[in-house]
């Protein structure tokens, strides 16, 4: 296996935030091989290397764990909020290893989270390259007509500097004052369809991410969370 740097195994292995596994090594508090290693930048080769934290076998102590949460809308996808408004991690307090999110949905968005002690799918799932499709339904103010549906799909500037990827834009169903579209994205970028919607000046009025590559929200309730099945696990790792 080819060598990397301490801070960014241990963050891969869920240990915690890089940042924060930096301060571990800092303060002496990682060996590797029986050694204290201080220095950052230090690389390891994990399958050959034995590290520790707090003196603790970090191979034989990590938990893999898989959810899906079904997020509501009023929760922030954080660890903690200085302003001590709800997080999803109110939500899995009966979960007590660590774990993080596969790509955020903002306040007043909803539907399906990730959330893994694995590291490394963390990183496959949110990184650019590898395009991974995320699946939104969303209910916009107004009625959307094929030439302003051909330019979402094209791509549309949400700053100065970024025009989106091409994307998938299909109208499930058209009300009077009110669309209710399906949207296929391959990137992430911050609260990135509601600045795309709003290029075109429409309003959205709800937002719910119901499917991330292979993985569906299917009829799980709102608030409530369940574990992947081997399968689905396996499926999402194999996702090109």
């Amino acid at each position: 296996m080819k060598k990397v740097r301490l801070q960014k195994y241990l963050a891969t292995q869920g240990i915690n935030s890089r940042r924060k596994c930096e301060e571990l090594i800092i303060k002496g508090r990682v060996k590797v091989n029986d050694s204290i290693v201080t220095k950052l930048g230090t690389c390891i080769n994990p399958s050959e290397d034995i590290i520790e934290v707090d003196n603790k076998n970090i191979a034989k102590t990590i938990k893999r764990i898989y959810i899906i949460l079904n997020k509501p809308s009023g929760y922030l996808c954080t660890q903690q909020d200085p302003f001590k408004r709800p997080t999803i991690y109110d939500l899995i307090r009966e979960i007590n290893v660590r774990i993080n999110y596969a790509g955020r949905l903002d306040f007043f968005s909803e539907g399906l989270v990730l959330l893994t002690s694995d590291g490394e799918l963390i990183h496959k799932l949110i990184h650019p390259r590898n395009k991974i499709e995320k699946v939104y339904v969303v209910k916009i103010k107004g009625t959307i007509n094929n030439d302003e549906l051909e330019k979402l799909q094209k791509g549309v500037p949400i700053s100065p500097k970024l025009i989106t990827s091409p994307c998938k834009v299909t109208v499930l169903k058209r009300y009077q004052k009110t669309t209710i579209l399906k949207i296929i994205i391959k990137e992430g970028k911050k609260r990135q369809i509601r600045r795309m919607l709003s290029y075109l000046n429409f309003q959205v009025l709800k937002l719910k991410r119901i499917k991330i590559g292979p993985i569906s929200l299917g009829n799980l309730k709102t608030g409530r969370y369940r574990y992947l099945t081997c399968d689905e696990v396996k499926r999402i790792k194999n996702t090109p």
